[in-house]
């Protein structure tokens, strides 16, 4: 702590090490008051690894080009809240992998929520899962594959409890992507925004079945989906398709 700003080391490479600040980029108050509206619990752990994670997206973010939302009250609404969202409607247990998961949305804020939960991240660009793995390093302790989404269901079919994907591709893509890496008994859940239409019978070709679709809004009015697929039976083998339209 120098000054009131608290300092971490980030390594950079295995040469040399870079000092990063953090200048309680995420006001406390503004968390507890946003996530208390929708019911969801923050205790000081997670205010504190969420702070110290965003922190350093941001600063890597300078040169990765890993989000265009940069502003606090957007990272608090359009990252962590509406990832962690999903605890209103699942309860989340075992082992759940984010396809497709960018700068770490949903799965880090996911995973600083229910740190129980082992938890998988897949992208398909290396750039975004070597800042993954120094997320890891630093932070919590998660998997971070580089893979093609495709690849990841033949390689790791049916191993995990939960899959998620926040809004890479449409509904009826991510049911072929996902929905090979899920266990039977569990669960795909599809992050949307409001305007896409959604084949709810888009599952039933990959072993799974449409629960449920939660609507909810943000508190800048943005409004979103969750679809909820639970997964009933195996999937073909010959899914996911190497290339899929």
């Amino acid at each position: 702590m120098i000054g009131g700003k608290l300092l971490f080391t980030v390594p950079m490479s295995p040469e040399y090490n870079v000092k990063v600040i953090i200048m309680n980029i995420l006001p406390e108050d503004r968390m507890r008051e946003v996530f208390s509206r929708y019911g969801l619990d923050t205790d000081d752990e997670f205010l504190h690894h969420a702070d110290r994670y965003i922190s350093l997206m941001l600063e890597r973010n300078k040169v990765l080009n890993l989000t265009r939302i940069t502003d606090t009250e957007g990272i608090i609404q359009k990252h962590l809240l509406d990832s962690v969202i999903v605890f209103r409607f699942a309860d989340l247990k075992g082992k759940f992998v984010d396809v497709g998961t960018g700068a770490g949305f949903p799965g880090i804020p996911v995973k600083l929520y229910r740190p129980s939960l082992e938890v998988t991240l897949i992208d398909s660009l290396n750039k975004r899962i070597e800042f993954l793995k120094e997320v890891s390093s630093q932070t919590l302790d998660l998997e971070c594959i580089h893979i093609r989404a495709e690849e990841a269901g033949r390689k790791y079919r049916e191993q995990f409890d939960h899959a998620a994907a926040r809004a890479v591709a449409n509904f009826d893509v991510l049911c072929e992507y996902c929905l090979p890496l899920v266990k039977v008994g569990g669960t795909f859940l599809a992050y949307k925004g409001p305007t896409e239409e959604i084949n709810t019978d888009a599952p039933k070709l990959f072993g799974g079945e449409t629960v449920n679709i939660h609507e909810y809004e943000l508190p800048d009015g943005d409004k979103r989906r969750i679809i909820e697929v639970a997964k009933i039976s195996e999937c073909d083998k010959k899914y996911p398709r190497r290339k899929i339209r």
